[in-house]
């Protein structure tokens, strides 16, 4: 009892330490920088990641998504088509031109999704030292938004925690340390390097079919260790099967999202949620193209995206 209550501490402290006294600006790229870790995107990453394709095989790593899709409270998501101008039975000019249109009326972060720079803070201070007041408004963010992307082609890492851990469907409360992730590498034959987008497969996802409930009650995932030791390889993007991506409960009471806080807004890192990893981890598939082009909204902090990987 008394070594687990010393551990908790220790993590603690290490938190505090690592986020929150520590000033983490200006970034590596420039006081001004709006990218992160996006900044490595361009030519040479594309072309790593063009040599892994041996295949010609494609994946849809985003998931479909509705009304029913769990989502975090208050977060909703409502498609409404309409066939505008057209009463039943009524057509448009000579040529009778039919067409329907749909609105859509929800939150970005329901189903597979990015979270950009501008989505999670210390005390209001996001990536590289940006004040919420400076950045934030009713219409849009000023910095950080969806629009300001560029093309995103890298190498993508699968690493399957059921094969690393033994289990086909992972329980709510356990974490990617770096022990496990460096362990499931050299299981996997694979090595995480600078620029990657590395996704987890925990078997998570089948929940949404089978027990909704619990799928967004908790998650297994990356503890604050591991996503250390990713930031530490400079990677681009973390993402897993799972609404949050990283393990809840989490590791220490009342230390909220501090996975998000190290990624995003200690280190540029992007979190990608909801993937959908399950034909990738049934292929064995351990390295890929990862290819995804954010829908380029105005000011927008996070985006529904259905990234593509390619074998």
């Amino acid at each position: 009892m008394l070594i687990k209550s010393l551990s908790a501490v220790i993590l603690l402290c290490h938190f505090v330490h690592a986020s929150a006294a520590e000033k983490w600006w200006p970034s590596k790229w420039g006081a001004d920088d709006e990218l992160g870790q996006f900044n490595q995107l361009g030519p040479k990453l594309t072309l790593k990641a063009a040599q892994l394709i041996t295949t010609g095989k494609t994946y849809r790593l985003g998931i479909e998504t509705n009304n029913a899709t769990p989502a975090p409270a208050p977060r909703t998501f409502n498609l409404t088509v309409l066939m505008p101008n057209q009463a039943p039975g009524q057509s448009l000019g000579k040529n009778k031109f039919n067409y329907a249109d749909d609105l859509f009326s929800g939150w970005m972060g329901v189903g597979s999704q990015i979270d950009g720079l501008g989505h999670a803070a210390i005390d209001h201070v996001f990536y590289n030292g940006v004040h919420s007041s400076e950045f934030i408004t009713v219409k849009g963010l000023t910095k950080f938004g969806v629009d300001k992307y560029p093309p995103i082609v890298a190498r993508g890492v699968l690493l399957d925690m059921t094969q690393c851990l033994g289990s086909a469907l992972l329980p709510e409360g356990v974490a990617y340390t770096k022990e496990v992730i460096i362990k499931c590498e050299d299981r996997q034959g694979v090595k995480i390097e600078a620029g990657d987008v590395v996704l987890f497969h925990s078997g998570w996802l089948d929940l949404i079919e089978t027990d909704p409930k619990r799928y967004a009650a908790g998650e297994p995932g990356l503890g604050l260790s591991g996503a250390e030791y990713l930031s530490s390889k400079d990677v681009i993007a973390v993402g897993a099967d799972t609404w949050g991506v990283e393990v809840i409960p989490f590791e220490q009471e009342n230390i909220l999202y501090p996975v998000h806080q190290h990624l995003i807004t200690l280190n540029g890192i992007y979190i990608l949620e909801n993937m959908d990893t399950r034909e990738l981890a049934r292929d064995e598939a351990t390295e890929f193209m990862f290819v995804l082009g954010a829908a380029r909204i105005t000011g927008a902090v996070q985006m529904i995206i259905n990234p593509i990987a390619i074998r």
